[in-house]
Parts: structure tokens; sequence; C-alpha cells
């Protein structure tokens, strides 16, 4: 019955569905790229996908199409809710709807532990970055897989390696608790209004908790110290760290397997955590 529905576009004009700037929103209009994201999350069928910031549907209706058992899609756009309302109809009682902003919204609370969790969306662009932070540093970990979409630049930031000028303290955070993958890219003229910039789907994928680093707190703290001077040598960015928790820089940082005129970007992620757990 989802086949019944009028398109997104037909949607879109039927509502008077217009863009909001200010809550960085961007249609996503093109069904063959919604799709494509969906089969990215795919076993669909015992899972509980959450969808944070489903404007007119698009990718709702994709997890649903590609056999999701549940769907809650969390919008604080009220404008949306007739639409989505529409795609509930017609469910089959798999969707359900939560009016609210996702960056308040307990998601494992609010679905509970019944079923596997899966995060879909086309996050915002002006709070996407946060929302990330905010479900990788859940504890305990809710979900079992989140497929994301970013702006390319934030994508890039997530995936990068030591070397790579885009590596920094997203990505040493994200590959701390998760695999992460780009999947795909998505140019600016898929959207309406396009935005400035392409986008990017991100795939990641927790880590088993025997392979997780726990601490994410002391990381926070040591790799804040070290990006926020990421043009300096370690013996000099980190020198505060050091001295908060009396420890003899050079040795620390040696200890660690780390010379002192190294800069952050040099560092991998397993080096990180090895600072960060050798300050007791």
């Amino acid at each position: 019955m989802l086949d019944e529905l009028p398109s997104l576009f037909e949607t879109v004009r039927l509502y008077g569905l217009g863009a909001n700037k200010k809550l960085g929103q961007h249609f996503l209009l093109d069904m063959n790229i919604t799709d494509k994201i969906a089969r990215l999350a795919v076993p669909l069928e015992d899972c509980h996908v959450a969808e944070v910031g489903p404007g007119p549907g698009g990718l709702t209706r994709s997890l649903l199409k590609a056999g999701a058992s549940e769907v809650t899609v969390i919008e604080m756009d009220e404008r949306f809710l007739p639409a989505l309302k529409d795609i509930a109809d017609v469910s089959g009682e798999r969707l359900s709807i939560i009016k609210g902003d996702a960056l308040k919204v307990d998601i494992g609370r609010e679905i509970g532990p019944e079923n596997p969790i899966k995060i879909a969306a086309n996050l915002p662009y002006n709070v996407g970055t946060k929302m990330l932070i905010n479900w990788l540093t859940a504890g305990p970990l809710f979900w079992e897989q989140a497929v994301l979409m970013f702006q390319k630049e934030v994508a890039l930031r997530i995936v990068a390696g030591p070397g790579d000028p885009n590596y920094g303290r997203l990505a040493v955070l994200s590959q701390t608790v998760c695999q992460c993958h780009l999947a795909f890219e998505v140019p600016a003229s898929s959207f309406s209004p396009p935005p400035k910039v392409d986008s990017a789907v991100v795939v990641l994928d927790p880590l088993p908790e025997k392979e997780r680093f726990w601490d994410l707190k002391r990381l926070g703290e040591v790799t804040q110290a070290a990006f926020g001077q990421r043009r300096k040598m370690l013996r000099k960015s980190l020198k505060p760290i050091a001295a908060k928790f009396e420890l003899e820089l050079e040795v620390w940082l040696e200890a660690c397997g780390i010379e002192p005129t190294q800069r952050p970007e040099e560092i991998s992620v397993k080096q990180f955590q090895k600072l960060s757990s050798s300050l007791g």
C-alpha cells in the first residue's frame, strides 16, 4: 500500500512543505537514493529502526519497503506530521511517530530493549555531529548499527585515518567505538533545495564489547588537548595533561610508543587509547 501514496514531490506540494534553513533542512526526494540507504541497513525484519528528522518521509518509506519490522521516526517540525501519518496509516502499524527534538529524546528508552535497534537518518547539517557523539557515548550503547548521512566533510572526518588531513577527534572517537566506512557520496543536486556542499553516507558498526575502549571521557580530554593544537608537537600540546596527572611528559609518551616530536595526526587510534588509559 506504500505504492499508493502520492509521490514525495506531490506530498511536498499537497502539504505546502518548504525547507526551514534554520533547522538545516534539505529534502532528499530521490527514492533511488533513499532505497540505497535503506539497503545498507538490511536485514531489517527483526529490527526496530529509529529515524531522525524524516521530513516528508522518503527514507521512512524506503525503510518500510526494505522490510523493517518497526520504524520509529522522531520529528520536531510539526508541519511534517500529517505526511508521516499518511505513511503510518498504510504501514500495517509498523510506523510510530514521536514529535520531539532528537537531541533530547532517549531513543533506547523510547523503543525499549525488545528488539535490536538500528539508526538510519539523513541528519540535519547543523546538529548531525552532536547527535553522533551522543549516540557514540551512550551508556550502555543501545544500537547495533547506524546508517547516517552527513555533510561530506563530516563524513570524511569520521572515517579518516592517521596522516589524513581530515583525521582528528571525531575519527578517534568514532573508530574507538565502531568500525566506520563511507558507503557512497550524494551530490548537492540530489536535494531540494540544494545545499552548498555534497553529502555522504557513513555506516557505523559497533565493535565487540571486548574490543571497545570505554573511558571516552579521558580519551576526549587527551584528544582535545592534542588536536586543539594540531600543528604543534605532542611534547607541547600534551604538556598540560602531563602536568595535571603529575607525569613526566616524555617518559609518558615514550612508554606509549610515541615520539615527543610527533604531531597528533600521526598518532593511531590505539595509541590515543593507550595515552588515555595510562593516565591512571
